[in-house]
């Protein structure tokens, strides 16, 4: 199979990944470049298709979420044939379902969303953070033979209210873990710790794609300024939409950190917070605690 043919399409469009991190803004971002003209993105916002391949990485089985996901939309009121044609999430649903078994559907999902008038497409998917330096080189192996060349942006915030925000979330969408009570517990956790590891990120993505195809950026200064602008300009679009549309996923678990558990995680991402400070200068905002 060519599949540099098969996916012939998509050849000389901007192919944005925005791999996290999560609690970053990355939903108010897949509005914001979903309401850019000429830009595309899934109407799912995760995909999740470039997953983990060692276990303690993942927080849970993708492939397992996407198949109920899908016995969601067929179980919906009405004639499933009319949903699943007149639903963009449903259709979507049932592509991440075939990426299962045919890796090729991947990018085929991508082709039946561009139009002609498509300059960019875009998957955001916070997991990707903690693909590790082998899984980001199959990430961009996978993409460039198939005649694809991938862009990476990665949103960092504060590590400590990001860490905090990603448990308070997880404990929203899965209470039973209790994870803003066990804090101790959470703070040892393989997979969450992968994705608060900056340091490893940015070094693995600095050693594998050139300068002009990596965007780093600030959760705390994403809103202001330029910085959608350069994110829609980035993705192949010609700037930022005219309407921003509004705060997208909202943690509505407003646990406080806790002054202990505050003081642990200063120390314990103290080398995140100078690897950041040393690698981008003055561009971290004065805000971080570290």
């Amino acid at each position: 199979m060519d599949l540099k043919a098969r996916h012939a399409s998509l050849r000389g469009k901007t192919f944005l990944i925005c791999i996290g991190a999560a609690k970053c803004a990355t939903s108010w971002l897949h509005a914001c470049l979903d309401a850019t003209p000429g830009i595309v993105v899934s109407p799912l916002k995760e995909l999740q298709f470039f997953q983990p391949r060692d276990p303690r990485r993942a927080l849970a089985d993708m492939d397992a979420l996407a198949l109920e996901r899908l016995a969601f939309h067929i179980a919906q009121p009405g004639d499933a044939a009319a949903n699943l044609r007149d639903r963009p999430t449903f259709q979507a649903s049932v592509d991440r379902a075939q990426m299962i078994y045919d890796p090729e559907a991947y990018f085929d999902h991508f082709a039946r969303l561009c139009g002609p008038d498509t300059r960019g497409f875009a998957d955001l998917t916070p997991a990707y953070s903690a693909l590790g330096p082998e899984g980001f080189a199959r990430m961009q192996t996978f993409s460039t033979d198939r005649g694809v060349r991938p862009r990476v942006l990665f949103v960092m915030r504060d590590p400590v209210d990001r860490f905090w925000s990603q448990i308070r979330h997880l404990d929203q969408i899965r209470g039973e873990d209790h994870l803003t009570a066990n804090w101790q517990n959470a703070v040892r956790d393989p997979a969450l710790l992968a994705r608060a590891d900056y340091k490893g990120i940015v070094t693995a993505l600095d050693a594998l794609f050139a300068p002009e195809d990596l965007l780093y950026l600030f959760y705390e200064t994403l809103f202001d300024g330029d910085a959608l602008d350069r994110v829609c300009r980035f993705a192949g679009g010609t700037g930022a939409p005219a309407t921003r549309p509004g705060p997208r996923n909202k943690t509505r678990n407003t646990c406080p950190l806790p002054e202990a558990a505050r003081h642990a995680l200063i120390r314990g991402f103290a080398p995140q917070y100078a690897f950041c400070r040393d690698r981008f200068g003055d561009r971290v905002p004065d805000a971080w605690a570290g």
